[in-house]
């Protein structure tokens, strides 16, 4: 096995598990390489946030290798995930709870097809509050989780790709290749307005970021392991 120059500066692929922050990865990960190597300190950051329930691909940098960051940031990115349709949450997703019931839309493969035609190429996507952009110096979620209403501004983003496919009357998956700073879920929201409805997302796996696919990723138990035959 090629030995990994975690010090020196190296690329990690981490599959992300459920509930885990993407700071929570880059903390554990620099606690073990600080641990292990007995140094005082190194750089750790990631090319690209997921959210907390959001699972898969984090690209990690350590040592000189942060200074790629920037330039691996700006990759596009592949996702899969699942919507639910007829009910909105105040974060988008699962992290809230319901906040408002609609009718369930009638929905077919041909509503599908619009949709997805209308979501692709250059878009204003609106970000949700719950999200880690900053607003005068905070993190936009601070405010949300304090009831503080904070304005967004739109993002012009693009949607490369996008495959929706109908798993029961409540529910839709999704494929998705977009653009950096693209939210999935302002995506699910703006897909349950465009039906009339409500949606959120109840399920988001990141795939790829640009040359990098999951499946060349380790759980953080496997980086750990390798940090430790190191």
């Amino acid at each position: 096995m090629t030995k990994i120059p975690f010090v020196e500066g190296a690329i990690l692929l981490v599959d992300k598990p459920l509930n885990w922050t993407s700071f929570d990865v880059v903390k554990k990960i620099r606690y073990e390489i600080i641990n292990h190597f007995k140094i005082k300190k190194i750089k750790v950051g990631h090319a690209g946030t997921l959210d907390p329930l959001a699972t898969g691909l984090i690209v990690l940098c350590t040592g000189k290798k942060t200074k790629t960051i920037n330039e691996l940031i700006i990759d596009s990115k592949f996702y899969e995930g699942e919507i639910r349709l007829g009910a909105t949450t105040p974060s988008f997703d699962l992290e809230t709870e319901i906040d408002k019931e609609f009718a369930l839309p009638s929905v077919d493969d041909n509503t599908l097809k619009n949709i997805e035609e209308k979501f692709t190429g250059e878009i204003n996507q609106l970000p949700p509050l719950f999200s880690a952009k900053r607003v005068k110096g905070k993190r936009a979620y601070e405010y949300a989780r304090n009831n503080e209403y904070v304005e967004l501004k739109p993002n012009l983003i693009s949607i490369f790709e996008l495959q929706l496919k109908i798993i029961n009357k409540n529910t839709i998956s999704f494929s998705c290749h977009c653009s950096k700073g693209t939210y999935m879920r302002s995506l699910a929201r703006d897909i349950g307005s465009s039906l009339n409805s409500g949606a959120h997302l109840i399920s988001l796996r990141r795939i790829k970021s640009g040359k990098f696919k999951i499946e060349m990723a380790k759980s953080i138990e496997e980086w750990i392991d390798i940090i430790k035959a190191s």
